[in-house]
């Protein structure tokens, strides 16, 4: 036995044994780890929707998520059929709450005992209130920069004209705003319209959580030329004809509409009317040019008429007869042309 084993074969083989014991021990020991560490799972699932449960007919709830996130932990294999299949939910129970603020857990069914479950966020703060709904006006807006030089917004409506809007108490009570905001491209010269999406907001301008019916409305936009309102003024011309007298002019319309830019319509203060004097020759009524302003595009009437009341003074002429008779001082006769008259005493005796 001693010789045996001082045989250097007999410990080569006694080595090489323990040496094969010992490597098929460490690696049933690896494979066992292994084989625990794969079967061994984590997964997260993101935007699963939450459910709430609460009488919507008569509350308004805020403050509950659209979405969470949720991670699962567990076997590979029950791990991957629950992303893959997504058969579970996310809710939260209000039905037995009061009106007010409360803090409640979200909870979750259909997920096997076997996985541990995370959601994030894990609790909520939800506020439970009365459930309002009011009429609102709706204001159109656009931006005026889009309007091109030298028009102007006239005004917009929209159709309908009001909406009605559904909410929490405390988000009714703070409305501020109801907006239609019409878009469109630089330069705008034409009247339009378009449908536009309702906003409602608080006087901060941010938009409230809130239900509209409906959504959007049609709005009309009405764009014109920029106008403005000028007194008419007679520029008279030319020279009146002889024997002519005008007495008075008279214009029939006082005030025209002129059309243009806004720089330039708003420093002007009259509209000319040449008015020739030299055409007018009877008491009747003329048209005259309207003399257009300078930068000015048109004016509401190209044509004044004017009232003329005149006068005609005749030139009078006088008339000499023919002399058939003598003058008084052409018929006496003077006591130098006249025979003396002689009585004799036969005349007087007879």
């Amino acid at each position: 036995m001693d010789k045996m084993m001082d045989s250097p074969w007999v410990l080569r083989i006694i080595a090489l044994f323990l040496a094969c014991l010992l490597f098929f021990s460490v690696r049933t020991e690896l494979s066992s780890t292994n084989k625990t560490t794969t079967n061994e799972q984590m997964e997260v699932i993101r935007d699963v929707p939450v459910d709430v449960f609460y009488d919507d007919d008569s509350l308004i709830v805020t403050g509950i998520p659209k979405t969470v996130n949720v991670t699962i932990k567990g076997p590979m294999q029950i791990v991957l059929r629950t992303k893959a299949v997504k058969d579970f939910s996310i809710f939260v129970d209000l039905n037995h709450l009061l009106m007010g603020e409360h803090n409640v857990k979200l909870q979750y069914e259909n997920i096997s005992d076997k996985l541990q479950v995370t959601l994030d966020p894990a609790t909520i703060d939800v506020n439970i209130e009365e459930k309002v709904t009011q009429e609102f006006r709706v204001d159109p807006e656009m931006n005026n920069r889009l309007i091109d030089e030298g028009y102007i917004l006239k005004g917009m409506t929209a159709n309908p004209a009001t909406v009605y809007v559904t909410g929490a108490k405390s988000a009714i009570e703070s409305i501020s705003y109801v907006k239609a905001t019409v878009t469109g491209e630089q330069g705008l010269k034409q009247p339009f319209s378009q449908e536009a999406a309702v906003k409602v907001l608080d006087r901060d301008l941010n938009k409230l959580d809130v239900t509209i019916e409906p959504e959007s409305v049609k709005v009309h936009v009405d764009i014109g030329e920029f106008s403005k309102e000028l007194p008419i003024t007679m520029n008279e011309t030319g020279k009146v004809q002889d024997g002519i007298t005008i007495n008075k002019l008279t214009l029939d319309t006082t005030a025209l509409r002129v059309y243009g830019r806004k720089s330039i319509i708003d420093v002007l203060t009259e509209i000319l009317v040449d008015v020739d004097l030299s055409k007018i020759t009877e008491s009747k009524t003329y048209e005259f040019d309207v003399k257009l302003p300078e930068g000015a595009t048109k004016v509401s009437e190209q044509k004044i008429k004017v009232k003329a009341d005149i006068t005609k003074v005749e030139e009078q002429t006088t008339t000499t007869p023919e002399d058939t008779s003598k003058t008084p001082e052409e018929t006496t006769t003077t006591p130098e042309e006249t025979e003396p008259t002689t009585i004799t005493e036969e005349d007087v005796d007879s």
